[in-house]
């Protein structure tokens, strides 16, 4: 709309929509969500329907789990098998060698387990991602769903990045944790259990010894984490702003270069990614040490262990080849350790992203719509009455903008609404079309109340021409042929020459089949203008609403276009948001609106020989005094 009152907008957030799209790293402070326990028990919900499948997904990771914990010990007893006979011909002990059969048998063995993990960890995947992308497929046509049964207000009040945002990264962030992060937790927490029983069934002090040392590798994470925590703030703050600028900047590069501000706006750029690099490096740098100090603690771990080991095996408490079984053990041990910690931040960030998907998902939506008696609405004898009576609306209900509005309009009139900037013009069309719900009151077309309607068919009895063209990416011929479904191709190319765009559209290379980019900038604004006409005339509605329809069309082709909208309003009632008075001096009713009110209203003639507020606006547009403008 061309129209919007400022108030119905709350500050927008910039960078909401070009965020990464998955969770944090090692280190990094996860987005914490408001209510973890409640989200957490609602996500669940989604996976309860495939329980079976995540039964598998569990049995399968065990599985693979316990078979590859097995390795180490199976392989220490050919270590032992080797050292045994090595250590024996070295030291001439009669009939001593190597049993080769024995160690062919081992890593046969081994092999067979290495083999039955791979299996069942594969299995494990293809399964859970399936599970995954089941689950945000139904998470998407929720939100798909969702966003089209929200009412206007919802997305005037937030950025399109941040509702893309949590309709696309939020979701992709779930699929990704279900997908791996889930796994990884249950493959972790199995293997650390599994670890500690191989490794007391080898000696438990030894066992002992390498538990010693993970408080150390925990006050480590945490001392580090609390350090970069800050960083990583700071690295995403940097980051938002930096996406907004560069959005900004790219959506209005145009309006930069005319104004020659590239200067200011490239050191506005430098600035943010100044501190971007200075916070980025710092936050990856410190999250970067965790692993080499944990893998130094680790290592300290394995030389107490070796130290202790051999001292056992002098003693012949234990062999060598579960030393070495034991080591591996150790970095078994310390390893999921550590990925818990990090999927803990993962699923953290998850549920965080998870809520926010439900917040969208327990938006208010429009109020419900009744199926009316389509008889009722046909039996009208004419089409096109509109009566507004007593309406009261506020886009907050503290801040009303509408008080008391009566209006009666007869089928065929064309009624014309002019006011100040702010007073409420496009606000009456919001509510004839029900993008908004009113206070108080009602809105009756064709002797319906509009709340007793179907918004399909309400929308249906209208035609819109804004002042704001929206075309979508496609051909000129698909973008006529939107106003009106199964439109043939002369139905297209009539509705075109009543708009006076066929000619330009046929000196195009490709004529209807002409691609409009993302933006239509391969076409005029004004061309533009005439394409949202030639789709207005194929719709073919009983009641026409014209924001400024010409405002961006030269002086000739405005000519025109009033030629071929007076055609196009003959016999259909026309509610004419006008901005230029001098081309609603034919209106059957001009409404004059301030501050949310209809404080004068009759024909063009009329309201100048009353001489108030209208003549002033009327007069202002030629006398060039300071008056009130038109808006």
């Amino acid at each position: 709309m061309s129209e919007r009152n400022q108030q119905m907008k709350p500050p927008a957030r910039r960078g909401g929509g070009f965020g990464p799209g998955h969770g944090p790293g090692m280190g990094m402070p996860p987005e914490k969500a408001k209510d973890f326990k409640g989200t957490l028990r609602r996500l669940i919900t989604y996976l309860r329907p495939r329980q079976v499948q995540l039964l598998i997904v569990l049995i399968t990771a065990i599985a693979s789990t316990v078979f590859s914990i097995f390795s180490p010990k199976v392989m220490g007893k050919a270590t032992t098998k080797l050292f045994e006979g090595a250590y024996g011909m070295l030291t001439g002990v009669p009939g001593a060698a190597i049993d080769f059969d024995y160690v062919n048998r081992i890593l046969l063995i081994l092999g067979g387990l290495y083999l039955f993990s791979s299996v069942f960890s594969y299995v494990q995947q293809y399964v859970m991602a399936g599970v995954a992308q089941k689950v945000v497929f139904d998470m998407r046509e929720q939100v798909n769903s969702k966003l089209e049964r929200l009412p206007l207000k919802y997305f005037d009040s937030r950025t399109h990045g941040e509702i893309l945002s949590r309709a696309t990264n939020d979701v992709d962030n779930i699929s990704t944790t279900l997908q791996q992060s889930l796994t990884q937790l249950i493959t972790s927490i199995v293997t650390i259990i599994g670890v500690i029983i191989m490794m007391l069934t080898i000696s438990p002090w030894l066992t002992l010894i390498t538990i010693i040392t993970l408080p150390l590798s925990f006050v480590v994470i945490m001392a580090i984490t609390k350090r970069s925590q800050g960083y990583f703030i700071g690295q995403q703050k940097s980051l938002g702003q930096l996406n907004g600028h560069v959005e900004e900047m790219y959506t209005g590069h145009r309006i930069v270069k005319a104004f020659g501000r590239e200067r200011q706006s490239l050191s506005e750029f430098n600035k943010i990614n100044d501190d971007l690099y200075s916070s980025g490096w710092r936050s990856q740098f410190m999250s970067g040490m965790i692993m080499p100090l944990m893998m130094f603690i680790g290592n300290l771990g394995y030389v107490l262990v070796c130290v202790v080991g051999g001292i056992f095996v002098t003693r012949k408490v234990i062999e060598v080849g579960d030393i070495q079984a034991f080591i591996q053990y150790s970095r078994q041990f310390t390893m999921p350790i550590t990925q818990t910690a990090n999927i803990a931040n993962i699923i953290q960030s998850t549920i965080a992203s998870a809520e926010r998907v439900f917040e969208l998902l327990d938006e208010e939506e429009e109020v419900p719509e009744t199926a009316v008696s389509l008889a009722k609405a046909a039996d009208q004898a004419e089409e096109g009455a509109v009566e507004f009576r007593h309406v009261k609306f506020g886009y907050k209900p503290e801040a009303i903008l509408i008080e008391d509005m009566n209006i009666d309009v007869k089928p065929g009139q064309t009624i014309a609404i002019v006011g100040p900037t702010g007073a409420g013009k496009t606000t009456l069309i919001n509510l004839l079309m029900r993008f908004y719900e009113i206070s108080g009151g009602e809105i009756v077309i064709d002797g319906v109340n509009i709340t007793e309607m179907k918004r399909s068919e309400l929308r249906s009895k209208f035609g819109m021409v804004l002042q704001d063209t929206w075309l979508f990416n496609g051909t000129i011929r698909d973008n006529i042929a939107y106003g009106r479904e199964g439109a043939t191709e002369a139905d297209v190319v009539r509705a075109a020459k009543a708009a006076h765009a066929d000619h330009f559209i046929r000196t195009l290379p490709l004529g209807y089949d002409t691609i409009l980019n993302e933006e239509a900038s391969n076409i005029s604004q004004g061309q533009k203008q005439l394409l949202t006409i030639a789709r207005a005339i194929l719709a073919n509605p009983s009641i026409l609403i014209l924001d400024e329809a010409t405002s961006s069309v030269d002086t000739r082709t405005e000519v025109q276009i009033q030629k071929a909208m007076k055609t196009l309003m003959t016999g259909r009632t026309s509610f004419v948001i006008a901005h230029r008075l001098s081309t609603i001096r034919d209106a059957d009713l001009i409404l004059v609106m301030n501050q949310g009110s209809v404080i004068e209203k009759g024909t063009h003639v009329e309201l100048l020989e009353q001489g108030g507020f209208y003549a002033d606006l009327y007069n202002s547009q030629f006398s060039g005094d300071d008056l009130p403008d038109a808006g």
